[in-house]
């Protein structure tokens, strides 16, 4: 596990893996999980919100271009203030975001940042969320 304050390293070994069949009934899991780490790192509650919003249109991005009987990768990175995920699956054809989409509007919206996930045999998103100070 990574020192809570140390930089996020999203190429290098992530502090939490979850790997759930590509099936949106398993969304819910991954958003509890994300929200749990998320209160962990001292999120506030809107922040945690956001997140869970986040990572259910991250998913609706990656789980339609999902190979039948594949596996959603989920990739933690804890980072300073900040908590970055990253949603994969394996898809037999070239895939790119729609960055016209509402999931995808939604997404860079609430995130701090957000981007596609290089790979060839998988498509996925990388998004980070910044815990928000209470004032």
């Amino acid at each position: 596990m990574t020192v809570p304050g140390a930089a996020p390293d999203p190429h290098g070994r992530p502090d939490v893996e979850l790997r759930l069949p590509a099936d949106g009934a398993y969304v819910s899991v991954l958003r509890t999980t994300a929200a749990g780490l998320a209160a962990r790192l001292d999120f506030t509650i809107e922040a945690i919100e956001d997140l869970r919003i986040a990572v259910g249109e991250a998913t609706a991005l990656v789980l339609p271009e999902a190979d039948p009987e594949s596996d959603l990768h989920c990739a933690f990175h804890f980072g300073p203030r900040s908590l970055t995920l990253e949603v994969r699956v394996d898809t037999s054809t070239p895939t790119e975001p729609n960055y016209e989409s509402f999931a995808w509007q939604v997404l860079t919206t609430l995130a701090a940042s957000a981007e596609e996930l290089p790979g060839e045999g998988s498509f996925g998103v990388r998004l980070t969320i910044v815990a928000e100070t209470e004032l």
